[in-house]
């Protein structure tokens, strides 16, 4: 096992990849739902909650992996999902009303802990680490 691998193998990259494995899951699980049990009440809403699921799903496969391809896909993947809790968040803030039913990014996150918003930081930041350590 590498030095990379077995540092992220423990310690924060293990608990940085169960958290995002919990999100990948717990957004799946609701976006899931919401989809299948009320789709046209909001369904803006439930197709972001889906494309959230699709993001954090990404990124913990690509944050768990040890080469050079998923660190760039992690980083797209901690972006993009940067960029829309910004976005989502600000929107909900401003005019709740364009949400009828809140999404994992509503809010920031607020459903969550605000975790959603916390994460991606995290995971650039870890990204960031994992990419200085491999020049």
């Amino acid at each position: 096992m590498s030095e990379q691998a077995a540092h992220r193998a423990s310690g924060p990259g293990r608990l940085l990849v169960a958290v995002y494995a919990v999100f990948a899951l717990a957004a799946s699980a609701r976006a899931g739902v919401q989809i299948a049990t009320k789709f046209d009440e909001a369904p803006l809403a439930y197709l972001l909650s889906a494309f959230a699921a699709v993001v954090y799903i990404v990124a913990t496969v690509a944050l768990a992996r040890d080469d050079a391809t998923s660190l760039r896909v992690a980083l797209v993947a901690c972006s993009v999902e940067l960029v829309g809790v910004l976005v989502v968040g600000t929107v909900t803030v401003v005019d709740p009303g364009d949400f009828p039913d809140d999404t994992v990014w509503s809010m920031y996150g607020r459903g969550y802990g605000f975790v959603p918003l916390v994460l991606p930081v995290l995971g650039l930041w870890w990204l960031r680490r994992r990419w200085r350590a491999n020049r």
